[in-house]
């Protein structure tokens, strides 16, 4: 792990570090990932419609997977990680599901920078199931909030997918 990850870790309180320790030791009970890449509709962003539309190949992909098209303005994203063979748990209560979290979300750049790619504004990642994980609500809190949480997310992306739109693990990488 690139030691800037390690230097985000040391800035956290020790009762911070012993909850984000726990939750990354047992990822796959907090994080489920897609099992390969997939840009699904190159081009989409979630910003410009509502509503989303797909075209008959789109629907006829995800027929074929039996899922039920989901036309709100993630719903593209959704379908790129169930498409991507990925695994979208439901919540305690049962009613809904994880979140479907862009990895890359427009928040915590890497420290030497002062931006880092906002997924659902830019067409080449927004539909990236290599950036998309279905995230169980307390690690998705920890994303939000600490750098660190987001960062391995990150690294963890360009270890399975070799996926750094930030060019930060590998300046070849897209």
């Amino acid at each position: 792990m690139p030691e800037w990850i390690q230097d985000l870790r040391n800035d956290l309180s020790i009762e911070i570090l012993l909850i984000v320790d726990e939750v990354w030791k047992n990822r796959e009970k907090f994080i489920h990932w897609p099992t390969q890449p997939l840009l699904f509709m190159p081009g989409t962003v979630r910003n410009t419609a509502r509503f989303h539309e797909y075209n008959v190949d789109q629907l006829r992909e995800l027929g074929a997977i039996g899922v039920t098209v989901d036309r709100r303005s993630n719903g593209p994203a959704i379908m790129a990680y169930l498409l991507a063979g990925g695994i979208r748990p439901r919540r305690a209560n049962g009613r809904r599901c994880w979140s479907i979290h862009h990895i890359y979300d427009g928040q915590h750049p890497h420290p030497q920078r002062d931006t880092t790619i906002r997924a659902v504004a830019h067409g080449d990642h927004f539909t990236q199931a290599a950036g998309l994980v279905a995230i169980h609500p307390v690690a998705d809190a920890l994303a939000d909030e600490l750098p660190y949480f987001a960062w391995l997310l990150r690294h963890e992306a360009f270890k399975r997918f070799k996926f750094d739109p930030d060019r930060v693990f590998d300046s070849t990488a897209g």
